[in-house]
């Protein structure tokens, strides 16, 4: 089982075990396996659930969600939107980084690498956690998307005061199940250049998620990179 051979956090796991168990998960499990051992497929096999490896569920503030990995080689290692070290930042991500730098007044970040976000509580979750290399979407409607609305569905039912940032349509439909009486959701266009000057750009997500969880007694997030 993929589940087995892939470090999770006992957090996610205490909480997921029963998922890994249920027939849908099963079918995606073998799909997933079979997709490695027969092409290239991103992010690398031990890096499927680092978002939950490097923000476990107590520690959970902020969740941002994307759609699938990236495609392209040496890109995605399991945290939306984040691309490894030393890798050019990729368009959605760049204009992420100017609505950051209006908001908050910080320099634009040179590395694309996210994870000293994910290391404060923000999980940067993926609706697909597996992609084909140069084959965006290949890996959608196998399973992921159910296995990830559990994820949200677990954050929104166990938790309080968590700042859901659902940029586009896809997100926002995703996440029509978290309780807006519990949480805040901070909605916007995407930050593709096809949307980002739709309504992105001037949005603040990132200095109203600071507001919102100052006001809950929770220690803000540091966005500067």
């Amino acid at each position: 089982m993929l589940e087995d051979k892939v470090k999770i956090n006992q957090s996610w796991l205490d909480r997921l075990q029963s998922e890994f168990n249920q027939p849908y998960f099963q079918k995606l499990n073998q799909f997933v396996q079979d997709q490695y051992n027969d092409s290239v497929v991103y992010p690398d096999k031990e890096l499927i659930y680092e978002a939950f490896n490097q923000t476990h569920f107590k520690d959970v503030k902020v969740v941002i969600i994307g759609q699938d990995p990236y495609h392209g080689e040496n890109q995605a290692h399991g945290l939306s939107f984040s691309v490894k070290n030393n890798n050019k930042l990729p368009p959605s991500l760049k204009n992420i980084y100017k609505e950051l730098s209006c908001d908050l007044e910080v320099t634009v970040p040179k590395t694309g690498n996210l994870t000293p976000w994910a290391k404060q509580g923000v999980l940067l979750l993926n609706a697909t956690l597996t992609v084909s290399a140069k084959s965006p979407g290949s890996h959608q409607k196998k399973g992921w998307e159910i296995f990830t609305d559990r994820i949200i569905e677990l954050i929104s039912n166990e938790k309080e005061n968590i700042v859901f940032i659902l940029w586009g349509k896809y997100a926002q439909n995703k996440g029509v199940i978290i309780n807006e009486l519990k949480h805040l959701t901070i909605k916007s266009p995407h930050p593709s250049p096809f949307s980002a000057r739709r309504g992105f750009f001037g949005s603040q997500p990132f200095s109203k998620t600071n507001e919102y969880l100052l006001n809950k007694n929770i220690k803000p997030i540091d966005w500067t990179l």
